[in-house]
Parts: structure tokens; sequence; C-alpha cells
């Protein structure tokens, strides 16, 4: 299995000890810092099978200067780091913010493109006017490798990652009774765009929803998966595991 994308930054000590009991379970770990004060942690802990992203939430998008521009550059080019975020347009917390996201995007998407490295994008609204707005922005500045983070499975998201051939990442929610339109859009996309996630300590799967997410628990996602498209389990583990080897280029 492979968890890409999950935060073992933001997990308690005795949290951190059960995931890392469970790390030889899984092929590969993304772990993502989301802002300067988690770089390098997030780096500290990249090592094994855990490789890193580095980026500005965009709930934090508002940091955004040349000193951390600077940094984050400098934090991009380390050995372990394998993606640029998350990134991304998220108005349901910080909706004022938009100009700064913005700005914030743009500059993760070019550094992305410089070194090579995949760009990873959330993106939240209590409306979908973040769904859209990123939409309408991928179309119009088309980055050659995306990864649409804890897709939701919003329409024209759906259609500007189809347009390019973007990386449709599920996570928890897939797995929730009342998910059945994120089912329907797992079950039509391309199996070579597909990817599994925990979004640790975030997005438990069912079982474990109102608990706290470790990356191992990806299991659950990924059965999901698996009998959403008809296939087995294991079938469904070499995809997805082969589709994040090719994105994100572990070796």
């Amino acid at each position: 299995m492979t968890d890409t994308h999950a935060h073992l930054d933001f997990l308690e000590e005795a949290e951190l000890e059960e995931a890392q009991a469970h790390f030889s379970e899984l092929k590969a770990i993304l772990t993502l810092g989301v802002d300067p004060s988690r770089w390098e942690r997030t780096l500290a802990l990249a090592q094994g099978n855990v490789y890193a992203a580095v980026g500005l939430h965009p709930t934090s998008a508002h940091l955004l200067s040349p000193e951390v521009e600077e940094a984050l550059k400098h934090h991009a080019r380390h050995p372990r780091v394998r993606a640029i975020g998350e990134s991304g347009l998220d108005y349901h917390w910080t909706p004022e913010t938009r100009p700064a996201q913005l700005r914030a995007l743009e500059f993760q998407a070019g550094l992305a493109e410089a070194l090579g490295l995949p760009l990873v994008l959330h993106v939240r609204s209590k409306d979908g006017k973040a769904e859209e707005d990123l939409a309408a922005w991928l179309l119009s500045h088309r980055p050659k490798r995306v990864v649409l983070h804890a897709f939701a499975g919003h329409p024209a998201l759906e259609a500007a990652g189809l347009r390019l051939e973007a990386y449709f990442s599920f996570a928890g929610p897939l797995t929730y009774r009342k998910n059945q339109a994120l089912r329907e859009a797992a079950r039509r996309l391309p199996l070579d765009k597909l990817l599994v996630e925990t979004d640790a300590p975030f997005l438990p799967p069912e079982p474990h929803r109102g608990k706290r997410n470790l990356p191992h628990l990806v299991r659950h996602t990924l059965a999901k998966l698996a009998e959403v498209r008809g296939m087995a389990l294991e079938e469904m583990e070499s995809i997805t595991d082969q589709n994040a080897e090719t994105c994100f280029r572990w070796t």
C-alpha cells in the first residue's frame, strides 16, 4: 500500500510511535509540511519509506514573503522531497485571503515546474466556488503534474483534472455511507490516475470515523476503491502503488 498524503508532524508522540510500528506495511508514505514552522520537522521524519513534500497550505498563504519563498526553495531541494504542496484554494476557512492564496499557488506551481516535481492541490469551500476557481486556474495555467488531494468529486474539478491528466487521490470520505456520488466518480476515472491517501491524522475512514487517522488505515480506502471498481484488493493495491511510483518517483 502507499499513503500518498499524510501529516506525520501533526501526530502526538504516542500516535507517531503507533504509526511507525506499521510503516513496514506500506511501500511508501508522503508526509507534507504545510507552513514554514513545519518544514524542518517534516524533513526530519522523511526516512526509510517516508518521503516529504513542502509547501504553503492555502490557509497559510498570507505568510508568503520573499524570505519564505527563499526558504521554501531551499527546503524543496532536500533529497527526500518528492512534491510541492499542499497548495490550492480554501474558501471554507479563509475566503478573505483569496488573492494571497492565488499568489502562493502560482509561486508553488512555478517552483514545482522548475524542480520537475508534482504539485499537490487542496481545495475546499462551502458553495463550490473554490473548486470552480481552481478548475479554471488549472485550465489556464496547465501545470504539468498535478495531484488532486482528497478528491471530493466536484464536476468542474473532475473535468479539469481529466483534461490535464491529473492524479485523483481518494481519502477516507470514499468509505462514508452517504458519499455514493464520490464512489461513482471513482468508478469512472482512469485507473492509471487513481491514488489513495489518509490525510492522517484527519479524514479517518470507516470504521474509524471520530478517531485520529494513521497511515496504515489507508487499507480501508484502498479496499473500498477496489470494491467500487470490481477488482481484487491485491490488484488495486498494485495499480495504486504503481501510480504513486509514476507520480512521485520514490526511487
